[in-house]
């Protein structure tokens, strides 16, 4: 097993090609960076941190910035093509880049709702009510990483993804009324993919395997398994095939105690309408 301490990510080629990019279509515009910044209603210390690649642009801001600029389309393909996953700390980059390629991706969660299915005002309230306090461009750099992860349901329909979500956290309205109804709409969304099963545990189940707490498994193309658990402050990478094993065994048994995937959509049709 390994874990990884926690650190900021470093900048990278492609997000330093961007921000000249960014840079360049300002200056064409005539646009100083406190004028460029106004306007896209971003502060100065942004634009600068884009422009010299040190901040990962939200998709907001991409958009913003396109229209514009009128930059014919080239922010935005640029944008395509950044390598850096921002807001994640080198101790998650690991299993970023073993999530890209993997073959199976097995996610259980008692805590909230998987970063994979969560709506963009769902993962803001979630980094705006952190502890310690975020600045606003750490919660524009964390959202932009939670959200740029999605591309994953979208860009790998090969991929079987299995989510197993704890009927309490799904009941929870974190971000208010709207921010919930939405949320559980998108995950009935999502439970209509060929490759995409989610199931929840009922409350009233009083007993079963993953009680020690939240896990994600995968494969990889070669066929080798890993595990990914997190704490309060802690995260582990495991690569022990012992341990693996034993979370595959839990996770096997929750999929069997957890409601059908029929009677998952089912309860979150009820969720959807009570709320």
């Amino acid at each position: 097993m390994t874990t990884d301490g926690i650190a900021e990510p470093e900048t990278s080629d492609s997000l330093k090609a961007f921000g000249e990019v960014v840079k360049a279509f300002r200056r064409r515009a005539g646009l100083t960076q406190e004028e460029f910044a106004a306007q896209v209603r971003y502060s100065r210390e942004t634009i600068a941190s884009v422009e010299q690649g040190r901040r990962f642009p939200s998709p907001t801001f991409v958009d913003r910035a396109e229209s514009l600029l009128d930059a014919f389309g080239v922010v935005r393909a640029a944008a395509k093509h950044l390598s850096r996953q921002p807001g994640l700390a080198s101790w998650f980059q690991r299993w970023a880049r073993l999530e890209a390629t993997a073959l199976c991706l097995y996610t259980y969660e008692n805590r909230l709702v998987p970063g994979l299915l969560q709506i963009e005002p769902y993962a803001k309230t979630l980094f705006e009510q952190q502890l310690p306090p975020l600045g606003d461009g750490e919660v524009e750099e964390k959202l932009a990483a939670r959200m740029g992860r999605h591309k994953l349901l979208a860009e790998r329909p090969n991929t079987a993804y299995s989510f197993i979500v704890e009927e309490h956290v799904l009941r929870r309205r974190t971000g208010g009324t709207e921010v919930h109804r939405a949320q559980i709409e998108h995950i009935l969304r999502m439970s209509e993919q060929r490759n995409i099963e989610i199931q929840v545990m009922e409350q009233g189940r009083g007993h079963h395997a993953g009680l020690a707490g939240p896990m994600r498994l995968l494969e990889t193309p070669e066929n080798h398994w890993y595990a990914y658990c997190e704490g309060q402050e802690s995260r582990l990478l495991v690569t022990d095939s012992k341990v693996v094993g034993i979370l595959q065994m839990r996770y096997a048994r929750m999929r069997s105690q957890a409601l059908t995937l029929e009677d998952s959509q089912s309860l979150l049709r009820q969720m959807r309408g009570a709320t």
